[in-house]
């Protein structure tokens, strides 16, 4: 059945709530939220003060960024619709004033809960408080909201590591939710540090486990509002929107993406036939507004999941990424590399320690003696401990391979008319991954490291030198080991000679 108005209809006069708004995936949403649906009444935004800057202060930084580019230069109005909420998500009652909090609670129709720590290596006092209890107050001030239409509660697919399978459908946490954020209350640290292993077994990190914990939390009130829970899986650079391959974090792939095209990782321990599970910001964004958009009109009370993964819908293999990574990278490289970009993926743990050692750990040890004898300062050794730091946090997700069910996220371009999802484009299948990886070279290139187009000349004369710098040294040291396996087998035969002759 089509639905009875449109998206844009849909948002006009209406308020939205977001947190996690400076996030990755916050920015795009603000973003394609005020360029696409024009009539929206405000969205008021949680920001809290930072290195010395107050949340008004920092809206204007926030603004800067690339992202808001288009919207500044067409569509300038729009961006007054954007509200500064005084807020953290780590205090009590979310730091607001009592008048922010009750005008929220009066005005608002959506609320998009994006708020939330990716790191890996967050000790579990540290996440939950940021993802289970953060969520918590997040929830309270939802409860209060006369007006409140749907609740989104952007999660992760990662959340239940343990199963091979995960449908679209809430999984019970390993513990309940109340009872984990009472310990981490209480508990002093030494007491949580020697616990947490036991604790988040078998999640890999205290991220999964927490987004775990904050997913069982949501489906509590389930019952008080409608509520979606959306849950992309390894976000990644925009596939279009707001300009292609935009992205502003070196986390996961686009880390690994970095470390391989400066050179700086030669091998990595995964397995090249497995297939990740990515999805593009835009993409992730434009079905959370959608999965809002139909959760409210259809006002159900029954909690909705929603699985934004890439699936079986056109999957590609490490192997393909990194093929294609590597041959985009010879047209568009990194202006500033320590050596040619290559290596390769292992699947043997062991293999992988070994290429690591002589690839990686002596060479920076080199590197940063020649530092020492010119009476410069070391760096080589530290860079590689922080790359080497974050691939084993990756290790757990390039050795394994996940199957989500995504039913929902496609079932969601039949609930829409078709300029809706010509403009919240969720079809993955449209993707030419070869495309897009060039796509994505240049867009880490141009917005993370901040190198601009111009500098590509010179950035492709110096990949050229480091490929026959690449060139010679390979030759060197293979005619070197060639050289030591010719002298080990000629005393060996010279050996086996005098014992024949006595």
């Amino acid at each position: 059945m089509a639905p009875s108005v449109s998206v844009k209809e849909y948002y006009a006069g209406r308020s939205l709530f977001i947190t996690g708004s400076t996030g990755f995936m916050g920015k795009v949403l603000v973003e394609k939220i005020l360029r696409s649906c024009p009539d929206v009444k405000c969205l008021y935004v949680l920001m809290r003060s930072k290195k010395g800057h107050s949340s008004k202060e920092r809206i204007h930084e926030f603004l800067n960024y690339r992202v808001f580019d288009y919207l500044k230069s067409e569509y300038p109005e729009q961006l007054q619709k954007l509200r500064v909420v005084p807020g953290d998500i780590l205090v009590e009652d979310l730091g607001m004033s009592i008048d922010d909090r009750e005008m929220l609670q009066k005005e608002c129709h959506v609320v998009f809960h994006c708020a939330a720590c990716v790191r890996f290596d967050m000790l579990i006092r540290d996440a939950v408080n940021f993802n289970t209890v953060g969520t918590q107050r997040v929830l309270d001030l939802a409860s209060g909201m006369t007006k409140l239409e749907v609740f989104v509660h952007v999660s992760t697919a990662y959340t239940h590591c343990d199963l091979e399978v995960l449908e679209d459908k809430i999984y019970p946490s390993k513990h309940k939710p109340h009872q984990i954020m009472n310990c981490v209350s209480w508990m002093d640290d030494k007491l949580l540090e020697h616990l947490q292993p036991k604790l988040i077994e078998p999640q890999p990190n205290t991220y999964a486990y927490t987004k775990a914990l904050a997913e069982d939390l949501v489906a509590q009130y389930a019952e008080k509002f409608p509520i979606v829970i959306a849950r992309p899986s390894i976000v990644i650079a925009s596939y279009k929107e707001p300009m292609p391959g935009w992205v502003d974090n070196l986390n996961g792939p686009t880390g690994f993406l970095v470390g391989c095209g400066k050179g700086a990782i030669r091998s990595m321990h995964l397995d090249d036939s497995l297939h990740p599970d990515v999805i593009p910001v835009d993409m992730a964004v434009n079905a959370c507004i959608l999965l809002a958009y139909t959760t409210a009109l259809e006002k159900s009370k029954e909690l909705k999941v929603c699985n934004l993964t890439l699936s079986d819908d056109n999957p590609a293999t490490w192997k393909e990424a990194l093929d294609f990574g590597l041959h985009h990278l010879k047209e568009v490289p990194f202006s500033v590399c320590l050596w040619y970009p290559g290596g390769s993926p292992k699947s043997s743990w062991l293999q992988h320690q070994v290429a690591l050692f002589f690839t990686m750990i002596l060479p920076a040890y080199f590197v940063d003696l020649i530092m020492i004898l010119l009476r410069k300062k070391t760096f080589m050794v530290n860079v590689q401990k922080r790359i080497r730091y974050g691939m084993e946090s990756m290790r757990y997700f390039t050795t394994k391979e996940w199957h989500f069910k995504n039913d929902n996220l496609k079932a969601l371009r039949q609930k829409v008319l078709p300029e809706d999802d010509k403009t919240f484009f969720t079809d993955m299948k449209v993707i030419n991954w070869s495309s897009y990886m060039k796509v994505y070279i240049k867009g880490v290139r141009e917005y993370c490291l901040k190198e601009d187009p111009s500098t590509l000349p010179q950035a492709r004369r110096l990949h050229r030198q480091l490929y026959y710098a690449d060139m010679v040294v390979k030759y060197l040291f293979y005619s070197l080991l060639t050289y030591l396996v010719y002298l080990l087998v000629c005393e060996n035969v010279h050996l086996f000679s005098n014992k024949s002759l006595i």
